[in-house]
């Protein structure tokens, strides 16, 4: 686990805990708390990673955006497809923050820094962490974490979770936060043992050499680990009983000599993948645009076109020309490679952009339809089509395109938020505002969740099976929202 994400995950440990303890009080938790002896079951798992996941939703800076979102759930596929003991899907995203970091809860969930994926100098350093994380999971560290803590001393829970949300989005004032709220012996027994860790990256390592990556990216990304940890003296000091970087580096390096040399190529979408969230998330316009002409100059000079560098810096360029609205001449770029690589989802999203921006919608709508027939289950191309459609004010063809994704995956938040764009264009107020309260949903907003059903209730027209069935939603918002609240007490 990595400096901050370590804290927030042994926290969250501790809210479970605590919840445990809690049991037998008052405020009883539904369906949610176990007793010191029992494991954490899976089914209890997964709820109380899915609350977490609304919270996040909510609270942190999130990359919704979903070609990342498709690299970064493939790449994680790849690696739990050689995991041992995985008991659900798990989901992998982006937090929008610039610190070399990584965490993961309950359910499945794992949480990858952008500044992560910028700074690892392959997709085997990247991997790496994401197989460390995976290994945490697999291995049930936190439910064997919270059998250890189920008799400490109660914590207060609420302003716990809370400063567990603000880590996750600005791990320095999460780390003020989580000070303030635990003791100091409260705080030495939410820390991870030193043989968990090590377990994490044994496993790790094991996974990652299984899923075809370099072993070695293990040790390559902590030596990065150990250089930041000599410039972050307050983490490093919260964190003293886990292996100290330099520690971990020596381990990785002996478990990864243990594998064998192997060389990996490479990868495009890697490269990509850094580009865009560079350009499009963590430099603003200008500095994308000078950072990436730049770099476009320096590889031409080194006659290294062809190479995966050069697409990405090409990449990163024209996603710099698009920010600073030079749509022409992003398209022009981006066309250039596309030539030998049409199908890549990085080029055609970006292209996509280029051609709605100049009002070029059927151009769009034709292109993405010829893909999309090739592979329609392909989220980024039914997002980019719908959103295609929305722009052309075809809205019967955005809003079917977007309802059948969500009978797919209920918690697609892009696929909710086209919607409500769709309906509320389309002067679809009942339907609009069913939308909206979907996506207050899924930030655990529940309370305007409530009032926008009962707004959609005015829209009705009297519709009686509509009534009822809107009845129905506002009851189960209201029920989760009693589950939600009792969480957090």
């Amino acid at each position: 686990m990595l400096l901050v994400g370590s804290m927030v995950f042994t926290a969250i440990v501790a809210v479970v805990a605590q919840a445990q303890t809690l049991d037998n009080a008052k405020n009883k938790l539904p369906e949610i708390g176990v007793v010191a002896s029992d494991a954490l079951t899976i089914d209890k798992e997964v709820i109380l990673g899915n609350a977490i996941m609304k919270q996040l939703r909510g609270q942190a800076p999130l990359v919704n955006d979903p070609v990342i979102e498709e690299y970064i759930q493939d790449l994680g596929n790849r690696l739990v497809l050689h995991a041992d003991n995985t008991r659900f899907p798990f989901k992998f995203f982006i937090v929008n923050n610039p610190v070399l970091n990584a965490f993961a809860f309950y359910g499945g969930y794992i949480g990858i820094h952008s500044g992560l994926i910028t700074r690892a100098q392959s997709e085997s350093e990247l991997a790496s962490v994401v197989a460390h994380e995976i290994a945490h999971v697999t291995q049930r560290h936190l439910a064997r974490r919270v059998q250890a803590q189920s008799r400490s001393a109660p914590l207060q829970l609420a302003s716990l979770l809370g400063s567990i949300l603000v880590a996750l989005a600005d791990p320095e004032a999460g780390v003020a936060a989580m000070q303030a709220t635990l003791g100091g012996s409260q705080q030495a027994q939410i820390n991870f043992t030193r043989s968990i860790e090590r377990e994490a990256d044994n496993i790790g390592i094991s996974i990652l050499y299984r899923a075809g990556f370099d072993p070695k990216g293990a040790p390559a990304f902590f030596g990065r680990l150990a250089e930041q940890a000599r410039t972050s003296s307050v983490q490093l000091a919260f964190l003293r009983t886990h292996p100290l970087p330099q520690e971990r580096v020596a381990e990785t390096i002996l478990r990864a000599n243990a594998f064998g040399e192997r060389r990996v190529p490479p990868s495009l979408s890697f490269g990509l993948a850094r580009a865009r969230l560079n350009a499009r998330y963590l430099f603003d316009q200008e500095r994308a645009l000078q950072f990436y002409t730049a770099e476009v100059e320096r590889l031409n000079a080194a006659s290294t076109q062809t190479s995966v560098a050069s697409k990405a810096a090409k990449y990163g360029y024209a996603i710099a020309l698009f920010e600073n609205e030079r749509y022409v001449d992003s398209e022009k770029l981006v066309l250039e490679l596309m030539e030998n690589d049409e199908e890549n989802l990085f080029y055609l999203d970006l292209y996509t952009d280029t051609l709605l921006k100049q009002g070029k919608y059927e151009q769009a709508i034709n292109m993405l339809t010829e893909h999309w027939q090739h592979r329609p289950q392909n989220r980024v191309l039914a997002l980019n089509l719908a959103n295609a459609y929305l722009y052309a004010e075809s809205f019967d063809e955005s809003i079917q395109i977007l309802r059948d994704m969500l009978l797919v995956d209920s918690e697609d938040l892009l696929a909710y938020q086209l919607l409500h764009d769709a309906y509320r264009q389309s002067q679809n107020k009942k339907d609009a505002h069913i939308t909206q309260a979907n996506i207050y949903a899924l930030i655990s907003a529940y309370s305007l969740a409530i009032n926008e059903l009962q707004f959609a209730y005015n829209f009705s027209n009297n519709d009686t099976l509509e009534r009822q069935r809107i009845t129905g939603m506002i009851e189960k918002m209201r029920n989760e929202q009693e589950t939600a609240r009792r969480l957090s007490l």
